[in-house]
């Protein structure tokens, strides 16, 4: 059988379902959804872990350097999918192309009950910790302001992608320059220990272990595939939205652990539960854990908005492929947004809320029961690149991956050792998550 050539990214643009998307995100939108969804509840937990397991001062910077780095070879990856095969589905429509619908409708199962809705309700768990220490609810007050922020956001959305979107802009620019403030009020306090020690080495070394958290903290960058269809002149603007915000995330990584480390030293700062927290009551005392608490509210709530804007996306796409979930793939044209797929995603996540409220550890439970199926169909979606280089060699790429196939063989392995570390140090919710998953193969048998 023939191939048809394509021309040009127009001409596939013209035989997809998305077509019909316009074009409303413009490269600020994107690049705040982007530094939205990444820069969550992880930069304030994770350091510690990582200061624990980096062996000296200058081990914390370059691994955080590193992880940097990784994503950037990751968001080439993406980018070169993303200009290629722009769809509302991201990389679904990626998985679909390259391996089949079996393995797509998998990972939007994945996705749809497993991936988006367990970081939804993660976030949300960490926003209603903080904000039940501002205004407390009674015993299960975290549940409470979770359910209710993901009820807020998702009705938000509903509305429409303007208000969605207008949201995420101001609240990322809230973040951005609530988390400069605690660079500068680190760095530059009177209380602050010493300049950074770089040559000693004050704690043990396992920069494996520490590249775990490193990245955890620098996920979702990916996201940005799902709004691929709706950014204007998507040929340069993808691009330039991907490493823009990497660049913007590392450059704030850098400098909030380097306040960590000049305003803690690396042993305090490897011992903390809550570094940020500690950094701010040496150094401002009670008004300084007041502004932490209502900055790690603003930071979760950005994440949430970012992630319910672009795990609906998804859905809809499933919706348009499989009869069985026909119902979410109706895209409202005045408002932008797939109402149905949002409702959908909403009700999953409050079902989320109530199984972390029972096991009494949301934030664990969620973290247990994403991980190991993230990092699995994250190392498809590249693998995807290689087989649609070979499959799709007469498309026309607007972006190429430098160095190709070395860029992408080296993301893969990275992925594949996440995968590996998830399997090895998650619990039951990893099990859980993954017969959830599991679960959507006789619903596939069904729809066939």
């Amino acid at each position: 059988m023939s191939r048809q050539r394509y021309s040009s990214v127009e001409d596939i643009v013209a035989i997809m379902p998305t077509a019909q998307k316009r074009a409303s995100l413009g490269l600020f939108d994107a690049v705040a959804i982007i530094v939205g969804i990444v820069i969550g509840a992880g930069i304030f937990q994770t350091p510690a872990f990582v200061a624990a397991n980096a062996g000296s001062d200058i081990a914390v910077l370059l691994l955080w350097l590193l992880g940097g780095a990784v994503s950037f070879i990751g968001a080439l990856c993406y980018a070169e999918l993303a200009t290629t095969y722009p769809d509302v589905g991201g990389t679904y429509h990626y998985i679909k192309r390259a391996f089949g619908h079996p393995i797509a409708f998998l990972f939007a199962w994945a996705r749809m009950t497993v991936i988006q809705t367990g970081s939804i309700v993660l976030l949300a768990f960490v926003f209603g910790d903080y904000f039940s220490g501002l205004l407390p609810l009674g015993a299960y007050s975290s549940s409470i302001y979770a359910a209710l922020s993901i009820i807020l956001l998702t009705g938000l959305n509903i509305f429409g992608l303007y208000p969605g979107k207008w949201t995420q802009n101001w609240l990322t620019a809230a973040k951005i320059l609530g988390l400069l403030l605690v660079v500068g009020i680190g760095i530059f306090s009177n209380s602050a220990v010493s300049i950074p020690d770089f040559s000693t080495n004050s704690t043990s070394s396992n920069w494996g272990l520490a590249m775990v958290f490193v990245l955890l903290s620098f996920g979702g960058w990916n996201e940005a595939a799902y709004i691929s269809a709706e950014i204007k002149n998507r040929r340069r603007n993808m691009v330039r939205s991907l490493l823009w915000s990497i660049g913007i995330i590392t450059t704030i990584y850098l400098l909030i652990n380097l306040a960590y480390l000049r305003g803690l030293g690396l042993t305090a700062m490897a011992k903390s539960e809550a570094v940020a927290a500690a950094l701010m009551d040496k150094t401002a005392g009670t008004a300084g854990a007041l502004f932490l608490s209502i900055l790690v509210a603003i930071c979760t709530l950005g994440a949430i908005n970012a992630t319910i804007l672009t795990g609906a996306r998804s859905n809809f796409a499933l919706g348009q492929d499989f009869s069985l979930f026909s119902f979410m793939g109706r895209w409202q044209q005045g408002k932008e947004a797939p109402v149905q797929a949002l409702l959908l995603q909403g009700m999953a996540s409050l079902a989320l809320v109530f199984l972390g409220t029972v096991t009494r550890n949301g934030f664990e439970t969620m973290v247990d029961y994403t991980a190991p199926i993230f990092w699995f169909f994250f190392l498809l979606s590249v693998l995807s690149l290689f087989v649609l280089r070979r499959r799709d060699s007469d498309i026309a790429r607007p972006f190429q991956v430098p160095f190709y196939p070395w860029t992408p063989l080296v993301f893969c392995l990275v992925c594949g050792y996440l995968l590996y570390s998830s399997l090895i140090y998650t619990g039951v919710g990893a099990v859980v998550g993954v017969l959830v998953v599991l679960a959507g193969i006789p619903l596939f048998l069904l729809k066939k």
